[in-house]
């Protein structure tokens, strides 16, 4: 499968199996698609010959009739005969590499997914379903996750903590995030099961990475020393200009929060090196241009940022419409184009959406199934229960068991092994479906009462934040 666009004048060719990126010439850009039904037609013959010789060209290993075919194919290129065939020669020598027109060869990996044992590798903790904050868009209900507020307590995260430990198999590594509501509500906890995990890294041969996810109203001194000294990354929210953040982040009684925990954000971020934490906004329709409030948080000095499209109910006044995906696709290009610049004068930070690995990148099992939920990653709430994720708290159909029993409803979690690109026929011909790794499951079942379905507005911003991030790497590997 080839991918092809134009993004900020450089032409790229992605190989969407195989991974590879090309930035070429207007030539061999023209030349792909022509090339692309000569190079199957030769495989597929390949595949039938009885004699199955390939008889090589003299000094490049191409076999000479495959080469008359690809020549052939370009003629109608406008460029002279013996450079239309130096360009089939160098798409060809890239086929014969797998860098170009390469086949599917992940598809039967998930069988092997879905068949091994699971283990769990994360636990979202919710410390607290309560918050000291209304923002319009929480999906949390302003912390109660639609049902009681309450707080975990030390005896039940240390059981969360010890299923962890105990369903983890061989994994050293571990991760654990303080989630809400708003986690500072309840600190001593937080702080003690921390202590606790470290108290079992040596004797279980386990290493616990913490994160903490805040709203930044209860954040002080001895907090941050401490976030400093245990969290491996801190999330801080924030949703941009003053004026778009206090209308979707009020106190309770209306007031806007954005004065009181910018300073504190700062502080937060100067203190741990600009590295090892996210500013961490949602943009709705309210803010349709949100390449500014991403350059507003960037302008304040923020070097990792995080701004994330609002998944909402379409009922909602501030929920995004399919009409506004094309506003929305050129902010992205206006953000890409405006970071490149600043980079280019020192200014540079991150964008959270257009960081991509096109050398390594995840595993297979990530690339194909994506974050986990339900299988290798789970949410915890106050009183014990489990669930897929975070998003599905509440969600009764979907209570897997507790941490005193134990996963009981292991049907749930067969149900997302089965979550996978190949399970869901929207991303079979998607360029981006190695990235996106199939989309969020909770976004799926929230739209369409599946977890196997796509979230179509979220599946175009994903597709034009790939296409961006690509270009992004092209444009870095001519300035190196």
């Amino acid at each position: 499968m080839i991918h092809q666009y134009i993004n900020n004048g450089y032409p790229i060719v992605l190989d969407v199996n195989s991974g590879s990126v090309h930035v070429m010439d207007e030539l061999s850009y023209q030349a792909v698609p022509l090339l692309e039904p000569v190079w199957e037609a030769w495989q597929e013959k390949q595949r039938n010959s009885s004699e199955a010789k390939e008889r090589e060209a003299e000094d490049n290993g191409i076999p000479q009739e495959l080469l008359e075919e690809a020549a052939e194919a370009l003629r109608d290129l406008e460029a002279p005969e013996n450079e239309r065939r130096e360009i089939a020669e160098e798409l060809l020598f890239l086929a014969q590499a797998g860098q170009l027109f390469a086949k599917d060869i992940y598809e039967n990996y998930i069988v092997d997914f879905k068949n091994r044992q699971t283990v769990v590798k994360a636990l979202c903790l919710h410390i607290a379903h309560d918050c000291n904050l209304a923002c319009r868009y929480c999906f949390a209900g302003e912390g109660e996750y639609h049902g009681r507020r309450a707080l975990m307590s030390y005896e039940v995260g240390k059981k969360a903590l010890d299923f962890l430990v105990e369903n983890s198999g061989g994994r050293v590594n571990l991760e654990v995030d303080f989630f809400g509501g708003e986690p500072l509500l309840n600190w001593q906890v937080v702080k003690d099961l921390v202590a606790y995990g470290r108290s079992l890294e040596e004797p279980y041969h386990k290493k616990f990475r913490f994160t903490l996810t805040t709203n930044g109203v209860l954040l002080n001194d001895e907090i941050l020393e401490f976030c400093n000294r245990e969290m491996g990354n801190i999330v801080l929210s924030i949703d941009g200009r003053r004026e778009i953040h206090d209308l979707m982040r009020p106190f309770r009684g209306g007031q806007g929060s954005y004065d009181m925990v910018v300073p504190k954000y700062k502080k937060a971020a100067e203190s741990r090196k600009q590295t090892d934490y996210y500013v961490r906004g949602t943009f709705t329709r309210n803010n349709l241009d949100f390449s500014k409030d991403v350059l507003h948080l960037a302008d304040l000095g923020f070097k990792q940022i995080s701004v994330e499209p609002v998944v909402a109910e379409k009922t909602e006044e501030y929920a995004l419409r399919e009409e506004d995906i094309p506003v929305l696709l050129e902010e992205y290009d206006i953000l890409a184009k405006e970071l490149l610049r600043r980079k280019k004068e020192g200014k540079g930070f991150h964008f959270f959406h257009f960081m991509i690995d096109l050398k390594g990148g995840p595993c297979v099992a990530k690339r194909l199934s994506g974050c986990g939920s339900g299988t290798e990653y789970l949410a915890v709430t106050p009183w014990g229960d489990l669930y897929p994720c975070h998003q599905f708290v509440g969600k009764e159909e979907f209570l897997m068991g507790n941490v005193d029993t134990g996963i009981v409803r292991t049907d749930i979690r067969d149900r997302f092994k089965e979550c996978n690109v190949y399970a869901k026929e929207a991303c079979k011909d998607c360029f981006a479906k190695f990235y996106c790794s199939g989309g969020c499951a909770a976004n799926s079942h929230n739209f369409h009462g599946s977890i196997t379905d796509v979230y179509e507005v979220g599946c175009a911003l994903q597709r034009k934040r790939v296409e961006c991030a690509i270009m992004i790497k092209a444009a870095e590997a001519e300035m190196e």
